[in-house]
């Protein structure tokens, strides 16, 4: 197949809007919410080949396809090369479904959106969420749908935090969880990593308690040095070293705190274009609720315990270079999960690109998700 015969082709979001007020974790109400939302392939007549996608901090709904058929590179989806006809996640087999969670700022209620109790931007208004209402909002979404039952949900880092969420809350809708580069909870230092990023933000003079939209600026330094922090996270030092090293961008020294090196450049041109496309308000809350997952929370952190409810198959990947999300804590979940006599699949992949090789398609690894969601289509 060429390209083209393998893309999902031209999309468009879609959006549900649910009247009831919702009821969040932190015991915080909002009185009704949109969720945005894309889908391809078809759902077939028994409604059993539905697979929600679950973004991480920085994605969204678009997980496949392209918004401008004249620029299909730069509006192309962030999951692209997974999703689609012939690849791994196959839209003539399954019906995929993908979502922008509650908070967000790429259409579904968040920050940015309308306080009908003050007719302005939520702003610092908004309550923060969890990836247990991101859960219970998807399944409002699924019943609208008309999806009873998953045949699968997968995600990669915090993707994988919400397939393993499903797998508790809802075990009896969902059939696989496919958790990629994920982790049972945050270590010390990844909540460590985003408390300097949210710093950044909350201490920049543009950020105004969280209500800049009125003021009509953007914490854009804030925001810009959290990206250039967290992108350092989710390389490798290996693929640092192989792709900038330390290159200089001029022939000689220049001693002043100018960009020098390319790795220098490198970060502030993703800390730019994230400080574009992204909220600050948004990134605040998603990193909260990367704090906030831990299921063995209620079980005295007994990991085990928690997952006893449980009754997917699992497909478990990790990473060799992914120091953000280890393999060991991949270890963690297939273990508790066996404990359980659950079915668990796992892999662990050779890839240089650290946390983000779950991004790749390196092909082992797309061989592997390919051959599991096979035996799911078959």
């Amino acid at each position: 197949m060429n390209d083209d015969a393998r893309s999902v082709g031209h999309v468009k979001p879609q959006r549900a809007r649910f009247d009831e007020t919702i009821r969040l974790r932190s015991g915080a109400q909002l009185p009704g919410f949109d969720l945005v939302y894309e889908t391809y392939g078809a759902l077939n007549a028994a409604r059993s080949n539905a697979v929600l996608v679950c973004h991480a901090l920085s994605g969204n709904h678009h997980v496949a396809g392209f918004y401008d058929p004249e620029n299909t590179r730069k509006t192309l989806g962030w999951w692209d090369n997974l999703v689609g006809p012939g690849k791994p996640l196959d839209t003539r087999r399954f019906f995929v479904v993908g979502v922008n969670n509650l908070g967000g700022c790429h259409g579904s209620t968040g920050p940015k959106s309308h306080n009908p109790a003050t007719q302005k931007p939520y702003g610092a208004d908004f309550p923060l969420v969890t990836v247990e209402d991101w859960v219970e909002t998807q399944a409002l979404l699924a019943d609208r749908l008309g999806i009873e039952t998953w045949a699968a949900v997968i995600g990669g880092s915090l993707g994988g935090m919400q397939a393993l969420q499903w797998t508790l809350a809802h075990p009896e809708r969902i059939r696989n969880a496919i958790v990629i580069a994920s982790a049972p909870k945050l270590s010390a230092q990844n909540i460590a990593f985003n408390e300097v990023a949210r710093q950044a933000i909350l201490s920049d003079p543009d950020f105004h308690s969280g209500h800049y939209y009125e003021r009509g600026v953007i914490p854009r330094r804030g925001l810009r040095l959290a990206r250039m922090v967290g992108h350092i996270t989710y390389l490798s030092d290996d693929q640092m070293a192989e792709k900038f090293g330390r290159q200089l961008r001029h022939d000689a020294h220049r001693f002043n705190y100018d960009v020098e090196f390319e790795i220098e450049s490198y970060l502030r041109h993703q800390g730019d274009k994230f400080a574009d496309s992204f909220d600050a308000n948004t990134y605040l809350i998603t990193t909260k609720a990367l704090d906030y997952f831990d299921p063995a929370f209620s079980y005295g952190g007994d990991l085990c315990a928690a997952f006893a409810r449980a009754r997917a198959d699992f497909f478990v990947a990790s990473f060799t270079t992914d120091w953000r999300f280890a393999p060991e804590r991949s270890h963690e979940i297939v273990q508790a999960l066996l404990h359980n006599g659950l079915n668990v699949s796992y892999a662990e992949i050779d890839c240089a690109a650290g946390h983000d090789s779950f991004l790749f398609d390196t092909p082992y690894y797309h061989q592997t998700l390919a051959a599991y969601l096979e035996r799911i289509a078959s």
